[in-house]
């Protein structure tokens, strides 16, 4: 693999115009095609399998028009203190506000009095209107939503207070300044890492052409492929993400080849050969853990995971292609100004340079912070191994309290209409209100003399006695009479562990009640929804867990030829992200520093964060552990002890692999100062795992590990070598090719072999 990386990396370099010349091309050929697209489908989200859908599905086809997936609103309205609702001025007031909510869009289907519907409180202060529209919150479009706002003025302006709350209202969350400061300081990050704005330009600009031509891609087929427009997020946080990282490394790689005396065309194959292998498999990593998100069987999340798979191998060809084509263009502006003015001599006596270094770093070279800092840990593997361990564990400690569930509107800002409706509802009709069950009875199947109106009422006598259940409606029958409808009102608010309870009583005692009637009763709506969803993705993540680990565990032992590394590797990943979902309960689910990340309303965690995070941050940690880990390899192999490999490869990787890192942290904490607490989790659960796999574990807990295994680390049974194919990963090949005798960025040591040199290689193989 090294050897074709190589040659691919020269080339790329020689014919540079022709490269980015295709990379133009393609990126003009998906914004053409995103640009005269068809309007993509509306959004759509089903979880086959569950309970909830069955009914949904149910619903459509026994109650034809009712659109039980249609979007919702309630219009919550509260008269002011000392009247009531039923006061002339307040009930004209409201008559108006629903009059103008029918005639206000084609889309409503329609909307219910709350005189009429009884919506009223007890005291009299609060009432709602139900607006039911024909078609999904996705497509409701900017006029309906805009009527249903002028409506509710209209209210306020009669004296009332009027708030709106349902899925009418989705939005895209609004992110605020802090994503923009994010990427500023992955700039500056770049700036600083290379000290040169060529180089630190080179990353982002490539970042940002894979992107566009992934999302762009996206947009083009979303109509033909039913993609949600919801899918090009990942792919851009995720595209975005490992394109910066996989670029940075090639860069980075290339200046040490140009600095240890490489001619610019040579360091660049070189770069891709080397550092382009651990690219490849990082990127492989992450393709593995996003195309596992097929294991949950959500369509939605399936789409979302492949398209951010083909974004990240587009990432993955641009670092292999383009890098090293803009590396041609730019020559030595890629190097700090001082470099580059012995660059030409160094360039010149690139031999003499390499036969005056040691395997393990430049004679008389100052020691940077990565090589002290393996230093301190090679003296003290067991203190930092144990420190490491213990403090994530520490962490960790409130993830055994994780409940899971998904957004309402009790989760929204206390500032959002949303909200405001929720929690006047809540006041005023208690908090199930917000979130009430569907029951379908289906009575096709009913057997022993009973009908559907039997079992109905037997299902709204029984249910009506459970603990949690505050209203039971009574049942509505469709025009055959084989189906009933009745909604169930919890006494508990939507993501309270309560109402997940009441939603599995209801089930246990419904299917006491099919087994006596025939009749079967399934329990649907928005808060069943959720519960099935959590469940669902509760249930998948050992599946995934088992093969996204598994996958990468056999990947990175053909990748290192080694057993106890990928293991390794495995074992600190679930660490790391074990410790960061128990910050993230600690901060979102128990509230602690809850107003430093303004974090309004505490409750459940989202149900996918979990796999989510396992997705996300696994590709993630792979990188860092392939690019660090693989440089270790490399010094090992071509001759260098253990410890002296731990050294050299964080003298080389540890830089990189840090400042990879503080601009994934600066990026996904940049989502913490969204709108939406959903998108606030998501940020600040990517941005504190990424820091604790890149900064505790990779850069403590591996060298700690590998410095107490020792030769061990790299052993792998003879059997095992016959059987996974030798991908060179650290370069090896690389020494027959024309300059290959050179030192220079570790790639070879020259052709001559000291007896320390073939023991290592020998023991390697063996």
């Amino acid at each position: 693999m090294a050897t074709f990386l190589y040659k691919l990396g020269r080339f790329a370099f020689r014919r540079r115009r022709f490269v980015a010349l295709i990379w133009v091309a393609l990126l003009a050929v998906a914004g053409v095609g995103a640009a005269t697209a068809a309007a993509p489908a509306a959004d759509s989200f089903s979880i086959p399998g569950t309970e909830a859908q069955r009914a949904f599905d149910l619903l459509d086809q026994r109650f034809p028009g009712t659109n039980a997936d249609g979007a919702t609103a309630r219009v919550v309205f509260r008269a002011p203190a000392g009247e009531t609702m039923k006061d002339p001025a307040n009930k004209a007031a409201v008559e108006r506000t629903v009059h103008a909510l029918q005639s206000g869009s084609s889309q409503v289907d329609r909307v219910t009095d709350p005189y009429t519907a009884r919506a009223l409180s007890e005291d009299g202060r609060t009432a709602y209107a139900q607006v039911s529209y024909k078609v999904t919150g996705f497509e409701l479009t900017d006029a309906s939503k805009d009527a249903l706002e002028d409506a509710a003025k209209d209210g306020r302006n009669a004296g009332l207070t009027v708030e709106t709350g349902g899925n009418a209202l989705q939005a895209m969350p609004e992110t605020g300044a802090t994503e923009v400061i994010g990427i500023a300081i992955s700039a500056v990050v770049l700036v600083i890492t290379f000290g040169a704005l060529i180089a630190a330009g080179l990353p982002l600009l490539t970042a940002l052409i894979g992107v566009g031509i992934g999302v762009s891609t996206i947009t083009a087929l979303s109509s033909t492929l039913d993609l949600s427009s919801t899918t090009s997020t990942l792919a851009t946080m995720i595209g975005l993400a490992v394109g910066i990282d996989y670029a940075l490394f090639i860069v980075s790689r290339y200046r040490a080849e140009i600095t240890e005396g490489r001619e610019r065309e040579e360091a660049a194959g070189r770069a891709v050969g080397t550092a382009g292998s651990a690219v490849v498999f990082a990127g492989l990593t992450v393709v593995i853990a996003l195309v596992g998100l097929t294991v949950v069987n959500i369509p939605m999340l399936t789409k979302m995971g492949l398209a951010a798979a083909g974004t990240v191998v587009i990432a993955v060809l641009i670092a292999l292609t383009l890098i090293p084509a803009l590396l041609g263009f730019a020559g030595a502006r890629v190097l700090p100004r001082k470099a580059r003015k012995t660059d030409t001599d160094r360039t010149e006596k690139g031999k003499a340079a390499g036969a005056g270094r040691s395997r393990s770093g430049a004679t008389g070279e100052r020691p940077n912070m990565g090589t002290r800092w393996a230093r301190f840990v090679l003296r003290r593997p067991v203190s930092v191994l144990l420190a490491g361990v213990v403090g994530l564990g520490v962490v960790a400690i409130p993830a055994a309290s994780l409940e899971l569930g998904l957004p309402d509107d009790g989760s929204q800002p206390t500032h959002t209409t949303q909200r405001k409706a929720y929690d006047l509802l809540s006041d005023g009709f208690g908090p199930g209100f917000n979130g009430p069950l569907m029951l379908v009875v289906d009575g096709r199947g009913a057997h022993g003399g009973q009908t559907t109106k039997s079992a109905a009422a037997r299902v709204a006598k029984e249910v009506g006695k459970l603990d949690d259940v505050a209203v039971v409606t009574p049942p509505t029958f469709n025009k055959a009479g084989d189906t009933a409808l009745l909604n169930v009102v919890p006494k508990s608010k939507p993501s309270s562990t309560g109402t997940e309870d009441l939603v599995h009583d209801i089930r246990s005692t419904a299917n006491g009640i099919a087994r006596d009637t025939g009749a079967k009763t399934l329990v649907t709506g928005t808060t069943a929804m959720n519960v099935d969803v959590s469940q669902k993705l509760n249930d998948a993540l050992v599946p995934y867990l088992a093969l996204v680990v598994g996958l990468a565990f056999l990947l990175l032992m053909v990748v290192f030829r080694s057993v106890l590394v990928p293991l390794k590797a495995a074992l600190g990943f679930l660490l790391s992200v074990v410790a960061a979902l128990g910050a993230v309960v600690a901060v979102f689910q128990w509230g602690w520093l809850a107003d430093v990340f303004g974090v309004e309303q505490t409750g459940p965690i989202m149900s996918m964060m979990p796999i989510f995070m396992v997705g996300v941050v696994f590709g993630l940690a792979m990188d860092y552990e392939v690019f660090l880990v693989t440089r270790m390899r490399e010094a090992f192999v071509h001759g260098e002890r253990p410890g002296e490999a731990v050294i050299t490869g964080f003298r080389h990787g540890a830089r990189v692999v840090t400042a990879a890192a503080v601009i994934m942290i600066s990026v996904f904490a940049g989502f913490i100062g969204s709108s939406d607490s959903m998108i606030k989790m998501i940020g600040f659960g990517l941005a504190i795992a990424v820091f604790f796999d890149a900064f505790l574990v990779r850069m403590a807990l591996v060298p700690a590990v590998l410095a107490l295994l020792g030769r061990s680390a790299w052993w792998l049974p003879r059997w095992l070598q016959r059987l996974l194919p030798n991908v060179d990963v650290e370069g090896e090949g690389l020494r027959t090719q024309p300059g290959g005798s050179d030192s220079g960025g570790g790639c070879g040591t020259g052709t001559t072999e000291g007896p320390d040199e073939s023991a290592a290689r020998e023991a390697v193989r063996v």
